[in-house]
């Protein structure tokens, strides 16, 4: 029996060979790809400077295209527009029109394939990430909140941060009802903020962005899970906060973008507008038929 038993288990040992052989394999090769994103050499302390027509530019796309490695066409092709300091700058479009990549090339989670971006007068590619990424404030589509309190949560933008500083943050993004919990800056976060509504966790990943001072403010489609009132009431507040820096806004909802200083409208990929809400409505097709369709009458 003992024999029997032991013959068994070489038996399920050498079926097993083979499978743990080709996960190694698998594994191997993972650990072998070698990153396409390579740190540059360059800091923007390092005597960077902006050329004049760029002084007051942030963000710069300079007849920028991408396309995936796997793709045939572009994803965005040739795009040319400025973020400017104490602009800020709005995208629209259908989905799949690629505004979430703009704010993912801006991260440099992916390369220009065409063209370049600079960030104050630098090229993204020429910057290390850990620079590039220190300089940018980015509030994505799903805002995810991390396991804790309230207090470490906002400390992810910046460590030092005294309790003045967070409450000054939690005001301007509307995020007051951490206040009337009854532990305050210390109420429990579960993994993900599912102990918060999507309105709730949007503004409080919002106040995790206004900790960190940057140069360059994404909201990438962060609003859409907030009233018309707090939406409203958050864009007026962070129009002060943000006074010294660019702001750049993905939205679908054309009433967050309306008093943007220039919108830029994409479709498949190429800008089709670009200028205010008003010269949009008047030039643009695209952006009207958008509007149109949530606003009634256009207006």
């Amino acid at each position: 029996i003992l024999i029997l038993f032991f013959v068994m288990m070489a038996q399920m040992v050498v079926l097993t060979l083979p499978r743990a052989a080709a996960c190694l394999n698998r594994a191997q090769q993972v650990l072998e790809i070698e990153p396409s994103i390579v740190d540059g050499e360059r800091t923007l302390d390092d005597g960077a400077r902006e050329p004049q027509d760029e002084a007051d530019a942030v963000a710069v796309f300079d007849h920028m295209s991408f396309r995936f490695d796997d793709a045939d066409e572009d994803t965005l092709c040739d795009l040319s527009f400025a973020c400017r300091r104490g602009q800020t700058t709005a995208i629209v479009g259908s989905t799949g029109s690629g505004k979430s990549t703009v704010a993912k090339l801006l991260l440099r989670f992916h390369d220009a394939t065409k063209g370049s971006i600079r960030l104050n007068g630098v090229d993204l590619r020429e910057l290390t990430q850990d620079e590039i990424r220190g300089r940018i404030a980015y509030v994505p589509q799903k805002a995810w909140l991390f396991s804790g309190t309230v207090a470490s949560n906002l400390r992810f933008g910046n460590e030092g941060a005294t309790e003045g500083d967070m409450l000054h943050a939690l005001e301007v993004a509307q995020s007051t009802f951490v206040l009337d919990q009854p532990q305050g800056l210390d109420t429990p976060v579960a993994q993900g903020g599912t102990n918060f509504s999507g309105g709730q966790r949007q503004r409080l990943a919002i106040a995790r962005a206004l900790m960190k001072h940057a140069d360059l403010y994404i909201f990438d489609d962060s609003f859409s899970a907030l009233d018309f009132k707090t939406d409203a009431a958050l864009r007026h507040a962070l129009q002060g906060e943000t006074r010294d820096a660019a702001v750049l806004i993905i939205a679908q909802r054309i009433s967050t973008i309306l008093h943007a200083d220039q919108i830029v409208v994409l479709k498949d990929g190429e800008v089709v507008g670009l200028g205010t809400h008003g010269e949009l409505m008047e030039t643009c097709e695209v952006y009207r038929a958008i509007a149109e369709s949530q606003m009634k009458g256009g207006e």
